[in-house]
């Protein structure tokens, strides 16, 4: 016998992500017991039978019962007469069939995606066959044709492609301490710095993976005059990015350091100024950009939201890269400032967190496909890496479809990084360059996770090498 109050769940669950997750401990808050029904449906080979997507189910642990509807919903929901059924934000603007059986029996529709403050892990069935015990995502690469020497092909075409790079440059500065134990004066962890190693980061690092990945690349962004700067260009020039890196007189060059004993970092300090570069850079900018934007394959805005992008510049180098036909990808960070990747509008490609997400749209209730859809639609860009942290990234496609299939879920391949620092930039450079020599999303998206899998696998930010990146697909 059930207990007496029983909340029901229904879906598709082609793919199980984070969202899923989080929908099913709503429903397990409301009532005694949680009944999930799965559809009978199959719309590709290429995705799960429902019997072992119910299995999949059944492993989270989080329902009291999995069934796979074969009679239909109604009639299982009259035989069932669930206390509450759950359905998902984006159904509440609409009509649902379910609230007039509901009514039969004095039951209730609540609309809700869950929190987003629940983890983010999802069991999946994959392979660890990388000799680093990386995943291997192996019913997303046969659903998506992700396989070795199509993936290879793709990476070796990077080789000539012309690539502008545009954002903010960072300097990232990693000393490596001896923890000496807790002050006696007061709470506070002391530690004594033993060494310092210095890397170039944030649009920096985009520009260098770009070229070590094979294309040629023009790079623009603004320091300071300072040593800093200084070690940023002739870094740049050692790995063959053709660099301008303008003089702002009213900032240091981006600086960000961080203390790391034991493996871990314990505290990061930063260096910086946020306001918008002048009227004059501006125009600068865009009078040194033009010509190479006008010949270029790839454009990519590397945006950390300290000034080098202001909005009116977006917006003329945008509608320049798409006058001549460039992809256009960017990533405007926001984990500890203020940032809106929307104002990107037009580009091809965005690969947002889902904090970045949710902070452009203003919505922290819908569930993850609506934040992909909504941000995709808004923008009007071909796709939407939406990155899950330990989960992978949900990857949203489709050309403006909402269906279920517009959507899949790869997962993290690196699943014991050992720096997550650059993660990001890694995906933008290596997917944005895999778009334009003729990937789909998802093929993107996968390219992208393996170079961000190579470079969390080390400390620091280093350039990510096409022949390092073949040999990753295995």
């Amino acid at each position: 016998m059930r207990p007496q109050k029983v909340v029901f769940v229904s879906g598709s669950f082609f793919v199980l992500h984070p969202g899923h997750l989080r929908l099913l401990r709503f429903a397990a808050d409301c009532g005694d017991a949680v009944v999930v029904g799965v559809y009978d449906t199959q719309p590709t080979p290429g995705y799960p039978h429902p019997e072992k997507r119910a299995a999949a189910l059944r492993d989270l642990k989080l329902a009291t019962e999995v069934v796979v509807l074969k009679q239909g919903l109604e009639k299982y929901l009259r035989e069932l007469r669930p206390a509450i059924i759950v359905k998902g934000k984006e159904w509440e603007s609409i009509a649902n069939p379910e609230a007039e059986w509901l009514s039969d029996w004095n039951g209730k529709l609540i609309f809700s995606a869950g929190e987003s403050t629940y983890s983010n892990s999802v069991p999946a069935a994959h392979e660890r066959s990388h000799p680093e015990g990386w995943i291997r995502p192996t019913d997303y690469i046969r659903r998506h044709g992700c396989h070795g020497d199509a993936m290879r092909a793709m990476v070796e075409s990077f080789a000539g492609l012309k690539v502008v790079v545009v954002g903010d440059i960072i300097v990232d500065e990693y000393l490596q301490c001896e923890a000496l134990g807790m002050s006696r004066e007061d709470p506070t962890i002391v530690l004594s710095a033993q060494s310092s190693e210095f890397f170039v980061g944030g649009a920096g690092i985009v520009a260098a993976h770009a070229r070590t990945l094979g294309a040629e690349v023009s790079f623009l962004s603004v320091v300071g005059q300072d040593d800093i700067g200084r070690f940023a260009a002739a870094r740049l020039d050692a790995y063959g990015v053709q660099a301008e890196l303008l003089i702002d007189s009213s900032r240091p060059t981006t600086l960000k350091q961080r203390y790391r004993a034991s493996g871990k970092t314990m505290m990061r300090v930063s260096s910086l100024r946020q306001h918008e570069i002048s009227l004059e850079l501006q125009a600068q900018v865009e009078g040194l950009l033009a010509a190479k934007i006008d010949a270029a394959d790839v454009v990519l805005f590397s945006d950390f939201n300290y000034g080098c992008l202001p909005q009116p510049l977006v917006t003329a180098l945008i509608e320049r890269a798409r006058a001549g036909r460039a992809l256009v990808a960017a990533d405007s960070q926001s984990s500890s400032q203020l940032g809106d990747i929307s104002r990107f509008r037009r580009a091809h490609l965005l690969t947002p967190t889902e904090h970045e997400a949710r902070l452009a749209l203003r919505d922290h209730a819908s569930g993850l496909h609506q934040i992909g859809f909504r941000l995709r639609d808004l923008t009007q860009v071909q796709a939407v890496l939406l990155t899950l942290g330990e989960a992978g990234v949900l990857v949203v496609g489709g050309e403006q479809s909402t269906s279920a299939l517009a959507a899949d879920l790869l997962p993290a391949m690196n699943p014991a990084p050992k720096d997550v620092s650059g993660a990001g930039d890694s995906m933008l450079t290596a997917a944005a360059l895999a778009l334009a020599v003729g990937a789909d999303a998802f093929q993107a998206a996968y390219i992208g996770s393996l170079a961000a899998a190579i470079q969390t696998s080390r400390i620091g930010n280093l350039p990510i090498q096409a022949q390092e990146l073949r040999e990753a697909m295995t």
